[in-house]
């Protein structure tokens, strides 16, 4: 796997993440660009509205246009699964299992 695959996969999951930590599982476009960035991937916001379309198509995200260049992501049900390793998502990493 290419090592730009890894990050799409990374970034995937931790968007989910970051938006499974908020009360209302809520947050938008740019917040979450600045997330990635504390995982030391670093791209544009246009990017992070790629994957948040890719994400909202594979159905784990609902989201929203909030005007201008900011889009509303929120966490689903289809989302959670995948976090909780219920139902994992092809193309997301999958989260590291709980430990014992």
């Amino acid at each position: 796997m290419s090592m730009s695959r890894i990050i799409v996969q990374e970034a995937r999951l931790r968007i989910l993440q970051a938006l499974a930590r908020q009360d209302g599982g809520m947050l938008n476009s740019e917040l979450l660009r600045a997330e990635l960035e504390t995982w030391g991937i670093n791209r544009t916001r246009d990017w992070v509205h790629d994957e948040l379309r890719w994400l909202a198509d594979m159905g784990a995200i609902a989201l929203a246009d909030a005007g201008g260049n900011v889009r509303i992501a929120t966490l689903t049900t289809k989302g959670e699964d995948h976090l909780s390793r219920a139902r994992l998502i092809e193309g997301v990493k999958a989260p590291s299992r709980p430990e014992a």
